[in-house]
């Protein structure tokens, strides 16, 4: 097959490699090799162009093609059953020939992906024993080593091993125990493509064309185009880099002449630099496995995530761009892609409901064609992020090759799959597919990790019960109007529930969660207060548009304004805190958001504060003393009103503002006992860069009150109430 990148490519490569003799095979075509079976066999390489190149395959008839003005040729060798027989592909042309010896036919896997598709054999369990076992001449593994590009490489070098104890250790171990798999069920030779990287993201793996085909990730293909010297805004870039350079030639010049000091010279556009970083979009794509595009494989198998996990959905889309480039560029259709689910890990002080939506991400994986994943919740380790089991991991990948693939439809390769949910009573009812002969726990015990939620506004652990193999009841005794249910839904969660067979779930969420008033639900004094504004943080942007605005028709007094402010994080974990405090104006349009058209600017004191809150880390009670910093403006983190305890370099509950203007804007109220930030909502002119948070900010060293934080596209729903209580007659 033709590369369809050999028009990029030709103009980036200047043909055969020098000290190289015609005709050249690709760096990896060498002996021991591979080739897929049942599939016409693509074999490339470069020669003097027009020269006429033959190519033949043990005693088969030869092929021949010539090669094109950059040198390059290509043939297809008619399509062969598996063969254990070491095979010699012979290249002549009639100056030269090249030859490369035991090549098997079988099975071609391609295995990519970051540190647990790298993790060797001999990092996994039980090496010693499984590396003077690994006696399997048939199974063998070419492994790419670390490069990056910012245009697409048309050639790699690497060398295909034997397996056997003096290779296998540095095998990949989740490669090489699906292909032990294959080989024994199967009876023919499997080859491995390793070509990954540990410690990646799933954005440098991923060419420009899968990037192109997914809309959403248009920034993306942005930022790759402007690096490419064909591109129109590479050329539009350099085209203006040029014309500013010029003028700068004609300044400098007159300056050299007139003995004055000339400007620096304009610098080359940082955003058209090639990309070279190994964490850039397609770098590794280019340099790693764009060589090897067109090879003949069967599928690919991947394991990554780890480096995304805080992505949510968003690594949906990225996968889908990922294999669509690699299928298109293949040629091969909607080859077989099977990946593996990452598994429970600690992950510091991440939020507990962070990876459990990323597993939901993966999950929505499945809905890309010819694809299927491998479930590990219970094989992993909450404190090693490379869990050592990967022979279950092989075994589990070779179980979807071998079912969907190799005709073996009576193999069970996947756990139970929840189908549907039905309320009945105060019960939950589970319906699963994939049982395999029956729902069961997996070490006897009660089942764990399910948990409803209902009239209660909270998540609670469930009683979970198998009813006739296919069906879970959930029930809990504080709930009694159950409306939806998690499981799994813990970083840590490594649940009990499998299948006849053995294999476990995918967490995953099922039902409604009801539209709770928390405030009403928590704030003890909340029915003295009556609402003013109701602000959809999810909506902000240059101008604030309030849900509800009943400024215009409260005229009466007030003598306290509270503030209640809930987050939703997209990691399905819920924040809300409730402020009240002495009312610190008697101007109604003032207590909102302090817009430049409010005319609101404060930095003062706040008296008789009465804070609570779902985080602990909140410094909750009443009566205390604190600040407010209302303004529209920018402000830095001086401390020029003293308040006592501020910091004069980080911005925290003491910050200085620039005059009254239209800015960066900040709306805070301090704990200034606890030297806490109660909550924020500053930069609200950048919609979904906003900065919003409750309690003090850690994610930046240079603040503790939100400011550059611009997080609130994180927040899956954002609201931001305020009331005031009337002054008694």
């Amino acid at each position: 097959m033709i590369n369809p990148r050999l028009l990029l490519i030709g103009v980036l490569c200047l043909g055969p490699v020098l000290g190289i003799a015609n005709p050249r095979l690709p760096g990896f075509f060498t002996d021991h090799m591979v080739l897929q079976r049942q599939m016409p066999i693509p074999i490339w390489g470069w020669a003097e162009p027009g020269e006429v190149v033959s190519v033949t395959l043990g005693d088969a008839a030869p092929v021949q093609a010539t090669a094109n003005a950059d040198g390059r040729w290509d043939v297809k060798l008619p399509a062969r059953e598996a063969s254990s027989e070491g095979l010699t592909l012979k290249v002549s042309t009639p100056s030269a020939s090249r030859a490369v010896s035991d090549v098997l036919i079988g099975e071609v896997w391609l295995c990519s992906g970051q540190s647990n598709m790298e993790w060797s054999v001999a990092a996994s369990l039980n090496p010693a024993e499984e590396i003077a076992a690994a006696n399997y001449p048939e199974i063998r593994q070419m492994k790419v080593e670390h490069l990056t590009s910012g245009v697409p490489k048309d050639d790699v070098a690497s060398t295909w091993k034997v397996c056997s104890p003096e290779t296998a250790g540095r095998f990949t171990a989740a490669g090489y125990y699906m292909a032990r798999e294959l080989h024994r069920e199967l009876g023919v030779p499997v080859g491995l493509l390793n070509i990954s990287w540990g410690g990646t993201r799933i954005e440098p793996w991923t060419p420009l064309e899968g990037f192109e085909a997914t809309p959403t990730l248009s920034d993306i293909v942005k930022q790759v185009s402007r690096t490419l010297p064909h591109h129109e805004l590479y050329r539009t870039a350099l085209q203006q880099h040029i014309e500013s350079t010029d003028q700068w030639l004609a300044t400098a010049t007159d300056a050299l002449a007139k003995k004055v000091t000339v400007p620096l010279s304009p610098e080359f556009p940082a955003s058209s630099k090639p990309l070279t970083s190994h964490t850039s979009p397609t770098t590794l794509f280019n340099a790693m496995m764009n060589p090897v595009v067109g090879y003949g494989i069967r599928g690919a198998i991947w394991y990554q995530g780890e480096s995304n996990h805080s992505e949510g959905m968003l690594y949906f889309e990225k996968k889908k761009a990922m294999v669509a480039g690699w299928r298109e560029l293949w040629g091969l259709g909607d080859f077989p892609f099977y990946f593996v689910q990452i598994a429970p890990y600690q992950y510091g002080k991440e939020s507990p409901g962070i990876l459990p939506v990323f597993w939901e991400a993966q999950a929505k994986c499945l809905d890309i064609p010819n694809t299927g994943m491998v479930v590990i919740n219970d094989v992993g380790n909450i404190n090693d992020i490379h869990p050592k089991n990967k022979q279950e991991v092989g075994r589990r990948l070779s179980l979807l090759a071998l079912k969907n693939q190799y005709g073996k439809k009576d193999i069970v390769a996947s756990g139970p799959v929840f189908e549907s949910l039905s309320i009945d009573g105060e019960k939950l009812r589970l319906k699963f597919s994939e049982t395999a002969g029956g729902l069961k726990s997996r070490d006897g015990k009660a089942l764990t990790h399910f948990e409803m939620i209902g009239e209660q506004a909270a998540f609670v652990e469930a009683t979970a019960e198998i009813e006739n193999g296919d069906t879970i009841v959930l029930s809990s005794d504080k709930i009694k109007e159950p409306a939806a249910m998690r499981f799994g839904w813990h970083k840590l969660a490594e649940p009990n529930l499998c299948n006849g067979a053995g294999l476990p779930p995918t967490p995953f969420r099922a039902g409604e969660v009801p539209k709770f008033d928390y405030l009403a639900l928590n704030v003890e004094d909340a029915g003295e207060y009556e609402l003013v504004y109701d602000l959809d943080l999810k909506h902000l942007g240059s101008a604030i548009t309030y849900q509800a605005d009943r400024s215009a028709e409260i005229t009466s007094s007030f003598d306290r304004i509270g503030y209640f402010m809930e987050l939703l994080g997209n990691d399905g974990e819920l924040q809300w805190v409730w402020v009240s405090l002495d009312a610190f104006t008697d101007d109604i349009k003032k207590i909102g958001v302090p817009t430049f058209a409010s005319g609101a600017q404060f930095q003062k004191g706040a008296k008789n504060l009465t804070i609570q809150s779902n985080l602990s880390t909140i410094a909750s009670g009443k009566g205390i003393d604190g600040n407010i910093e209302f303004w529209p403006g920018n402000y830095g983190p001086g401390n020029s009103g003293n308040v006592a305890g501020a910091s004069t370099q980080v911005w925290d509950f003491g910050d200085d503002v620039s005059g009254f203007a239209d800015g960066y804007g900040s709306m805070q109220i301090h704990n200034t006992t606890a030297k806490q930030t109660i909550f924020a909502l500053n930069q609200w002119r950048a919609g979904p860069g906003a900065d919003v948070g409750i309690g003090n900010s850690s994610s930046d060293p240079r603040s503790k009150d939100w400011t550059f934080a611009s997080n609130a596209r994180k927040y899956e729903t954002a609201r931001l109430r305020i009331l005031i209580r009337k002054s008694a007659q």
